[in-house]
């Protein structure tokens, strides 16, 4: 499976905003873009002439924003837009959807992992079952009354201790239900584009592929 394997805290300084690619460490003391807030590479001199970024570029930005957000390829992210685009309804709001309901991220959603990496290897790992079922696919589209839980391989590892633990304190968006005695979720309903609190705007990315 391909997938980015580069430094993340660089994508971060290079889109000038956190984009909590490393879970906890981003709201640490520890966080590379509290301390290096700038792009990284070499660095504008003074007096020189900062060059005008098209419209095109800042699109193309706002589209890599999203696909590193969610830690999918650029083959894989274009499917999940065609997608959106055969479906009825604003276009950047289903594409949204289509991301949020991805098995890694429903996962991290319900706080049984710290990023979207560490959900993502969670499920490949197979300690995570879907409605009774091990799966190790992240991609997996999740609907309206599914159910995970962590499976008995997951509930032995030192993970899911510490998992149970701090799960007490974290918050889940509305559209998902968690029981944190039995460490499951459940599906609701279709997330609530609004509470996604997507850091890109899918209208933009929409522009960027209509062209």
């Amino acid at each position: 499976m391909a997938r980015y394997t580069g430094p993340v805290c660089r994508l971060c300084r290079r889109y000038g905003d956190k984009l909590y690619l490393k879970g906890d460490r981003c709201a640490g003391p520890k966080c590379a873009f509290e301390r290096r807030p700038n792009p990284p590479g070499q660095q504008k001199r003074f007096g020189m002439r900062r060059r005008r970024v098209s419209d095109r570029a800042l699109q193309l930005r706002e589209k890599q924003r999203a696909r590193f957000i969610y830690g999918i390829m650029e083959g894989q992210f274009r499917r999940y837009y065609k997608q959106a685009v055969r479906r009825a309804g604003v276009t950047g709001e289903t594409l949204v959807r289509l991301l949020e309901q991805r098995m890694d991220n429903v996962v991290f959603r319900l706080g049984f992992a710290d990023s979207r990496s560490q959900a993502r290897q969670i499920v490949r790992h197979g300690h995570i079952m879907l409605n009774g079922r091990t799966t190790d696919i992240p991609s997996c589209a999740m609907k309206v009354g599914d159910e995970i839980a962590w499976s008995p391989k997951g509930q032995r590892t030192e993970l899911f201790k510490i998992v149970q633990e701090a799960m007490q304190g974290k918050e889940v968006p509305d559209w998902l239900g968690v029981d944190a005695a039995t460490m499951s979720g459940r599906v609701i309903t279709q997330p609530d584009v609004a509470q996604a609190g997507a850091k890109f705007d899918p209208a933009v990315i929409v522009e960027y592929y209509s062209r």
